[in-house]
């Protein structure tokens, strides 16, 4: 090696530059890609996800990495965005349209939508401890249904390219050839892995690849900013995504970006950011979003189970009592004010030319109202319930009831 050549792997050697970062992320491509005649992009909207398909397709179009026979992008809906990333990721399928890229657009069933679930069959908004639903239902398993549906159509496999990234250490611990110990390697940090985790049923027919691994997060902000909106390197609605994240401020911030007042989270960082540019000021009532969920799992808006409960095997469960799904009269109320809060957004979205928010579309809200018309329990619910803020003698593991010891 010559003495002026830079080695990536040498301890204390200098940091990454965004051209050797690109150059990087090319060479996976050029090693990997030409196995695969079909290739996929997992897309979430998101700034990793986004710098990786959008510099995927400048580097196809330049000719810097071999072109596959089909190229299809799965596009995460999960309808609970932020605005913002929504609204640039419309902006983006359309630049894809125009370059006659496939997008499919992955969107969970109807009833197994976030709202629709919450608000018409009753059950509870998830948390961190007990009922975490959301990632594998909104988004994980209307991925692998459309890569099964996708696979159908396709002889072989498909190599699905993702925006994993972990930062230059994945370069300097020399794993970037390494792939998943299912097959025959190392489990480690590796750009390319031969099978999909969680795509059950699809083993053996999809490859993942992460050519973005190895970026510095500033790179990723210096991608979006300012690489990919310029003409040379594709024209992309970029920068929206970099302003949504915050803008100059976007790394000193760092904030994690997920579902618009998700439940799971301490704090609402991403969009206190947003709120702050006056773009995006009008979202404003979106902080009301989390009380709400909060609100919801309080016992006077759920039923509880009475008694002993035995299970099919006519064993008892393990959780006697245990809170269960919303009261319609919870799921009206929080209609209303989930309504209440997407319209407050959008008076002044009109009257200022702004993007509109869509937490609850009018098919959405008519299936909502159905199921409560229907009167719809999740299974093991029968709605004779009483509400769980209602005083009942205590039922223990084993069977045992201690009677209250007083009775009002």
């Amino acid at each position: 090696m010559c003495a002026a050549q830079l080695d990536i792997f040498a301890g204390g050697s200098r940091r990454l530059q965004m051209t050797e970062s690109i150059e990087l992320t090319i060479q996976s491509l050029q090693a990997y890609g030409p196995d695969h005649d079909h290739w996929g992009v997992a897309w979430s909207g998101g700034k990793d996800s986004s710098a990786t398909l959008t510099l995927l397709v400048y580097l196809i179009e330049a000719g810097k990495i071999p072109r596959p026979k089909t190229f299809s992008v799965f596009y995460a809906d999960t309808r609970q965005e932020l605005p913002p990333l929504a609204a640039a990721a419309g902006q983006i399928i359309d630049d894809l349209a125009t370059r006659s890229i496939d997008v499919h657009i992955v969107r969970a069933p109807l009833d197994k939508r976030f709202m629709v679930y919450i608000l018409g069959r009753g059950v509870p908004p998830p948390n961190n401890n007990t009922l975490r639903w959301c990632t594998r239902q909104i988004k994980i398993d209307p991925m692998e249904e459309a890569l099964r549906r996708r696979l159908d159509r396709l002889p072989g496999g498909i190599l699905m390219i993702t925006g994993v990234r972990q930062g230059e250490s994945a370069i300097r611990d020399r794993r970037i050839e390494m792939s998943c110990g299912k097959d025959g390697a190392e489990c480690g940090q590796g750009w390319y892995q031969q099978v999909l985790p969680n795509a059950r049923g699809l083993r053996g027919r999809i490859a993942t690849l992460a050519p973005l691994l190895h970026w510095r997060v500033c790179h990723v902000w210096e991608w979006l900013k300012h690489w990919a909106p310029a003409a040379e390197f594709g024209d992309w609605s970029t920068t929206a995504i970099a302003d949504a994240y915050g803008g100059a401020e976007a790394e000193e911030i760092n904030a994690r970006t997920g579902c618009v007042g998700c439940p799971l989270a301490e704090k609402e960082k991403a969009l206190e950011t947003i709120l702050l540019n006056p773009r995006w000021s009008y979202l404003a009532p979106l902080k009301g979003l989390k009380p709400l969920w909060r609100e919801l799992r309080e016992p006077r808006h759920r039923l509880r189970k009475p008694g002993v409960e035995r299970l099919k095997d006519g064993s008892i469960a393990k959780n006697p009592q245990r809170m269960g799904p919303l009261t319609f009269e919870a799921r009206l109320m929080a209609l209303d004010r989930v309504l209440t809060i997407q319209g407050d957004c959008n008076e002044v979205a009109r009257r200022e030319g702004r993007p509109l928010v869509d937490l609850i579309n009018a098919e959405e809200e008519a299936r909502i109202c159905a199921l409560i018309a229907a009167e719809t329990w999740p299974q093991g619910w029968d709605g004779d319930e009483p509400t769980a803020d209602t005083p009942l003698d205590a039922v223990f593991r084993d069977g045992t009831v201690q009677p209250r010891l007083i009775v009002e």
